[in-house]
């Protein structure tokens, strides 16, 4: 019957077609090219020809060859892979290896010329054995910091289960992860095997650089099959489905690996560029690894006896020097010295001495001619204001210091008041800052604390004990703080609101599954972005002040207690602080407390993150084949079948 209705299908199309004045167009090419020969054979054995050709019936093309496309074994160097109107032709450059199974996996990399109707997930196989080896090894690849999918990293096996074969002998079979962190290795032989991933940067397959992202485990698998069953879907068209049917398939294991990725900390120093000087008053050296040993300079053409204030960034990989004295401002280029630890070939850190020329960016007499048409432009203004009557300055006054002030309006009471000052201070004058309270429409004064932040130059924190629902007043007079090139703070005056508590809802997590009592808990918004960080006490984890809106939590193990995520390292055996994302997002209302369980090991790790703020989102599918013949027949009114099968 369905060959019938298919036939008439067709008549009336001819039918259709053969109306003056109404062209119809004729039925759609939805089916993906087919492999009607190649040479050797796909499952040959004895295979000795390093030049594979795959026949189709049709022209086809490849998309991202080099990318999707992965040969296993390895090849070191790099097969030619073509197209060639109806074919494909693969040709290995490296040797054959007696008794093994080769895989040329495309992926969806093949797509006929016309339509581009995909030819679906392909793998050729071949043996230079006797025997084809089938089982297949599958999981997933995360980032160890955040549990993203990591995608293009090379995931390979060993069967020598030492933890030098990793740094010493090539990957023995490979895949690459795709969009979703997923990979499939496939033609593996019966035996014990440890996984890694590897993200390759020279193409030997052995890890040998800091820069190169890896995951590893000592958990060996030993690969197995068996029969299974799953559930295929019969499509009558693209909206309806006309059957669900049980396919039988062979179940390959291990399939639920989980590796967790991670770049180690890079520990070769060396001068990344030459030391900028984009300000005149300081220049920055940047190193690609702090060390608490810092740089010796010696001035060529200046004295450098006291004449910098040192700003370090926290790991002491950049180092900026302010230049104490405007003499050196002004000098246009400063000759010196430069004596500091870097790292030579033997991974031994040695005394380096470079001479070198700190330009200022912009010249002392471009910057002095700026300054004089900036007066020349205040000068006419005040004349302009004398000659209408109009109160005028003879005296132009001093640039102010211009603090960031990171103060708000509407505040929370836990949010953390910083100063930031445009330059390293010589006063600050405490006495001059004022935080005042409204208590029954009186203004009453109210104890504070200030001081500089741990660990850097020119941020102060300003620390007091806001209470919801009251109003303050936080005023600064002038000259309360002058830098060191005698610059001085304007007056400042800034109304405060603390939010009532009525605004807020507070979270409540109650942790479990861990025993290890240093975690750290994160509150997250929808991009990821950490708003707030505490560390759980007696398996909970609370967070106050929360304005009304949709969160997400990440928690961390911070075995060493300084609440920083800490990456591992391959060669202390030491693996990545461990990470764990609620697999839901939370909705907090105004006036509610949620209280929630949370098992940190409840759900895989694969599936914790919720696909919301998972930014590496899986690859966007092929044109997938398509029933559009389904829909011509609507539009001419007659019924078409045609099953479809999606896996």
């Amino acid at each position: 019957m369905k060959k019938l209705l298919y036939i008439v299908c067709l008549v009336c199309a001819i039918v259709s077609c053969a109306r003056m004045g109404q062209p119809d167009g004729g039925w759609y090419d939805d089916d993906p090219p087919r492999i009607i020969a190649s040479t050797p054979a796909d499952g040959a054995t004895g295979v000795t020809t390093q030049k594979i050709t795959i026949q189709f019936d049709e022209y086809i093309k490849m998309t991202n060859a080099t990318e999707k496309v992965i040969v296993s074994p390895p090849q070191l160097e790099m097969p030619e892979i073509k197209e060639a109107g109806k074919k494909i032709v693969v040709e290995l450059k490296d040797s054959l290896k007696p008794n093994m199974t080769y895989t040329i996996d495309f992926s969806d990399a093949i797509t006929d010329n016309n339509e581009g109707n995909p030819l679906g997930n392909y793998t050729f196989t071949f043996s230079t054995g006797e025997q084809i080896d089938t089982f297949e090894v599958a999981g997933n690849v995360l980032d160890a910091s955040n549990l993203e999918p990591v995608k293009g990293i090379m995931v390979g096996l060993y069967n020598d289960l030492s933890d030098s074969a990793f740094k010493t002998k090539p990957l023995l079979r490979v895949s690459r992860t795709d969009g979703r962190g997923r990979f499939v290795i496939k033609g593996v032989a019966p035996g014990e095997y440890r996984v890694f991933a590897l993200q390759d940067a020279d193409g030997d397959y052995i890890f040998n650089q800091k820069s190169e992202m890896i995951a590893f485990s000592h958990q060996t698998y030993q690969p197995s099959s068996k029969p299974d069953i799953r559930q295929d879907t019969i499509w009558k068209d693209t909206l309806h489905i006309d059957n669900i049917i049980q396919v039988p398939y062979i179940h390959y294991y291990p399939d639920d690996i989980v590796l967790l990725a991670f770049q180690e900390t890079q520990t070769e120093r060396y001068l990344l560029k030459q030391p900028e000087r984009t300000e005149p008053n300081r220049f920055t050296l940047f190193f690609s690894y702090g060390n608490p040993e810092l740089p010796v300079i010696r001035g060529l053409n200046f004295n450098e006896q006291d004449a910098f204030i040192l700003e370090s960034s926290e790991k002491k990989d950049t180092l900026t020097y302010w230049l104490r004295d405007t003499t050196l401002v002004n000098q246009d280029t400063l000759r010196m010295e430069l004596s500091y630890l870097m790292t030579d070939t033997a991974g031994v850190l040695i005394t380096q001495v470079d001479t070198v020329e700190v330009l200022a960016k912009t010249s002392y007499e471009k910057r002095m001619k700026e300054r004089k048409k900036t007066i020349e432009e205040w000068e006419k203004k005040q004349e302009k204001l004398k000659k209408r009557g109009e109160p005028y300055d003879s005296i132009m006054p001093p640039e102010p210091l211009k603090v960031k002030y990171n103060v708000k309006q509407q505040m929370d009471p836990d949010y953390l008041t910083t100063f930031e000052m445009p330059t390293p201070l010589a006063i600050c004058d405490t006495s001059a800052i004022h935080l005042y309270t409204k208590i029954d429409s009186l203004w009453y004064n109210t104890p504070y604390e200030f001081h500089r932040r741990d660990s850097t130059l020119r941020v102060y924190e300003f620390i007091a004990e806001w209470q919801p629902d009251t109003e303050y007043s936080l005023e600064i007079d002038s000259a309360a703080f002058v830098d060191i090139y005698g610059y001085a703070s304007a007056t400042y005056k800034q109304g405060i609101k603390v939010r009532s508590l009525d605004e807020y809802a507070t979270l409540l997590m109650q942790l479990s599954g861990i025993n290890d009592t240093t975690v750290v808990v994160q509150l997250l918004d929808k991009s990821d972005k950490t708003l707030k960080q505490i560390r759980a006490e007696n398996g909970n984890a609370e967070f106050f002040y929360l304005t009304p809106g949709t969160y997400y939590l990440r928690a961390f193990i911070d075995k060493n207690g300084n609440g920083l995520w800490d990456t591992g390292d391959y060669e202390k055996d030491l693996q990545a602080e461990e990470v764990y994302y609620y697999p839901k997002s939370i909705e907090c209302k105004a006036k509610f407390d949620v209280t929630l369980p949370w098992n940190l090991k409840g759900t895989p790790l694969n599936l914790q993150k919720p696909g919301e703020i998972t930014k590496q989102k899986p690859d966007k599918e092929k044109q997938k084949l398509r029933n559009r013949n389904a829909e011509r027949a609507r539009e001419l009114g007659i019924e078409y079948v045609k099953k479809e099968t999606v896996k």
